[in-house]
């Protein structure tokens, strides 16, 4: 699936934020959280105006439980891929959580430095929340 071109982007507003968080909400609610009692869910518009979510999945083995954002990017790939442009994650009150360093990772490899990601502080891209981070880049 290609992205379409910058002049073809899918618009953005305030609603769609809203609309986001809403998702990212829904998706908590579905989240499999037994052992930490913390219920994440997140929500993702892919540059093709899809919206896309993901909610974490523990395991007794805590070693293999999954972040909501493992599950976002997932569903980004088994319904035919595309960029992230914008992002939310929540907690289990609703509250805007932001995604730990291994997530952002996770983030940048599906939506690069310009993906936006909603913050209690505000809005920021990603490279801001993750200077000098690696990717395809750097591997030649």
């Amino acid at each position: 699936m290609t992205s379409p071109a910058p002049e073809q982007a899918v618009p953005f507003g305030e609603s769609d934020w809203g609309a986001l968080r809403a998702a990212a909400r829904d998706a908590m609610s579905r989240a499999y959280a037994p052992y930490s009692r913390f219920p994440v869910g997140v929500a993702a518009r892919v540059d093709d105006g899809r919206t896309i979510t993901g909610c974490n999945v523990e395991n007794a083995s805590y070693g293999l439980s999954l972040c909501a954002e493992c599950g976002l990017v997932s569903t980004l790939q088994a319904t035919g891929g595309g960029r992230l442009t914008h992002f939310t994650c929540v907690d289990g009150t609703g509250s805007i959580l932001v995604p730990c360093g291994r997530c952002r990772q996770l983030l940048y490899e599906f939506g690069g430095p310009e993906l936006l990601l909603e913050t209690p502080d505000g809005r920021r891209t990603l490279d801001e929340m993750l200077p000098q981070s690696f990717g395809p880049q750097h591997l030649g």
